[in-house]
């Protein structure tokens, strides 16, 4: 393997960043939207369709999410989605990460309970 090859390895994401109608384009094929935010951010504002596996319980269990369908992550501004859906991807998922999070999901008036 040449250099160059290593370095893009080495440094490429695993995952892939979707946008808000990449997401729901996915979701209605049936990939599972998780929300990696605290409790207390879960409960102010989230996405019905949602199931809520906060960060940290995420680095030590998948909390029963199904490997067969592809994962986004969300969080509220994409940082700590992008941290769980390399941690997912690493795990064999077929992850991605939702660019700009809860802000961008409430940006296109998506729903929110």
């Amino acid at each position: 393997m040449g250099l160059i090859s290593s370095l893009k390895k080495a440094f490429s994401k695993p995952y892939k960043t979707v946008s808000v109608a990449e997401a729901k384009d996915l979701i209605s094929s049936g990939a599972t939207l998780i929300d990696v935010r605290s409790a207390q951010e879960w409960r102010s504002r989230r996405a019905p369709q949602a199931k809520h596996v906060p960060l940290d319980r995420l680095q030590t269990s998948t909390a029963g999410i199904q490997k067969t369908r592809p994962v986004i992550a969300m969080c509220q501004s994409g940082v700590r989605s992008a941290s769980a859906a390399r941690l997912l991807a690493a795990q064999g998922y077929e992850a991605y990460s939702l660019r700009g999070g809860m802000g961008a999901w409430r940006q296109a008036n998506e729903p929110v309970r």
